[in-house]
C-alpha cells in the first residue's frame, strides 16, 4: 500500500525544489509542469488537469471541474500563482477533494518570495454517511 504521507512530504520537496530553481512571477502552468514532472522523477504518478465530474443523484455530470495535479489518485494539488490566497481557492481545493474521495490536498501559491509561506496543507476525514464517494475516482 502506497504511504500517502510519503506522497505529500515529496509533493512539499518538488515544490520547493521548483520554486528554488524558478522562482516567484511565472504563469501557474509552468510551476504545474515543472512540479509532476519533480514527482514522476521520484516515481510518483503525477497526472496533471485530470478531469472531475460532478455526481448529481445518478447523473455523472462534466461541467468543466479539472484538478491540477492528481499524486497516485490520493493527492491533489491545486496550483496558484496569485498575490494572496483567498477563501474561494480553498474552497474550490476542498470541493475537489469531496468530490474525488481525496484525503490529502495542498493549495501551491507559487507567487511567493519562499515558498513555504506559498504551501497550504489541508486534511478531510469525512466520517460517516456522505453523498461523497469515499475512495478516490475512477477516470472512467
Amino acid at each position: 500500500m502506497v504511504d500517502i504521507e510519503a506522497i505529500a512530504k515529496d509533493a512539499v520537496d518538488c515544490a520547493i525544489k521548483v520554486h528554488k530553481a524558478l522562482g516567484p512571477g511565472l504563469l501557474e502552468s509552468a510551476y504545474q509542469y515543472c512540479h509532476a514532472y519533480e514527482l514522476k522523477k521520484r516515481g510518483w504518478d503525477a497526472e496533471t488537469e485530470v478531469k472531475l465530474p460532478l455526481l448529481y443523484e445518478d447523473q455523472r455530470i462534466d461541467v468543466g471541474y479539472r484538478i491540477d495535479t492528481l499524486i497516485n489518485k490520493l493527492v491533489i494539488v491545486e496550483n496558484k500563482s496569485v498575490e494572496s490566497i483567498l477563501p474561494v481557492h480553498e474552497a474550490q481545493l476542498l470541493t475537489y477533494m469531496k468530490l474525488s474521495g481525496c484525503k490529502i490536498g495542498f493549495l501551491l501559491n507559487w507567487n511567493v518570495t519562499l515558498m513555504k509561506h506559498g504551501i497550504k496543507r489541508f486534511v478531510l476525514n469525512l466520517p460517516g454517511a456522505t453523498p461523497y464517494p469515499q475512495k478516490p475516482f475512477s477516470l472512467k
